[in-house]
């Protein structure tokens, strides 16, 4: 029997890998994947396709925040695979030490080199009945919220003082990002979950001062 080629073991792991979901989100109300589950999923199809898998950690500086870099190496012996992934250290964050915001930073990047090497989709569903019903309640809010009168002299003023600076819209942005690393999630999964229970019906992108002071109370309390 012809011995399988370097990308043939991987494939076939590729294709067998069957990760569980073995953690819930207390906060999102689903269940994921955690960088031990696809370890422990992983690695009995390793050793049967005589695969190493090794991962390494370092520091980059990208503009000026620090990240870190986590590269999974498989390989046979004799030919490897490389692929990184990158996750972002928060400046600071209540309760943990600089230690452990590296090991949480590290944890996320090296899952999401695995994502990377054997294919997982980490992403809900669009079609799930958890998503769907998220798009019901928003289409209903919006549907139930009228705007408020305003006079015609008053309307323009009123929405510049509501609007915000570039710096404040990066701020929450980077704050958003944040959230949705802790809570395994893309920043979109974590806006639509937490903008409805905020009580925030703008995007990201057009958020009132109002809703940004309600949005950075939230954040800050939690990060």
């Amino acid at each position: 029997m012809t011995e399988k080629t370097f990308n043939e073991k991987v494939v076939s792991v590729q294709s067998s890998l069957k990760a569980p979901k073995g953690q819930f989100n207390k906060f999102g109300k689903y269940n994921y994947r955690s960088l031990e589950d696809i370890n422990e999923a992983v690695k009995p199809l390793l050793a049967k396709e005589g695969l190493k898998l090794t991962i390494s950690d370092e520091l980059v500086l990208i503009g000026d925040r620090i990240y870190v870099k986590s590269t999974a190496h498989l390989s046979d012996g004799s030919e490897y695979i490389n692929v990184s992934g990158y996750a972002r250290e928060a400046e600071s964050k209540k309760g943990m030490d600089e230690s452990q915001i590296t090991g949480t930073a590290s944890s996320y990047a090296r899952k999401y080199a695995l994502n990377g090497l054997f294919l997982i989709d980490d992403t809900k569903d669009a079609d799930t009945n958890e998503n769907q019903n998220e798009r019901n309640e928003r289409s209903k809010t919006q549907s139930n919220k009228r705007p408020p009168q305003e006079s015609k002299g008053t309307k323009s003023a009123d929405k510049t003082s509501k609007e915000l600076s570039n710096a404040q819209r990066d701020i929450a942005i980077q704050k958003m990002t944040e959230f949705s690393n802790v809570q395994s999630m893309t920043i979109q999964q974590a806006t639509e979950k937490l903008f409805p229970y905020l009580k925030i019906n703008s995007k990201l992108s057009d958020l009132t001062s109002d809703d940004y002071g309600v949005l950075m109370n939230y954040l800050n309390q939690h990060l």
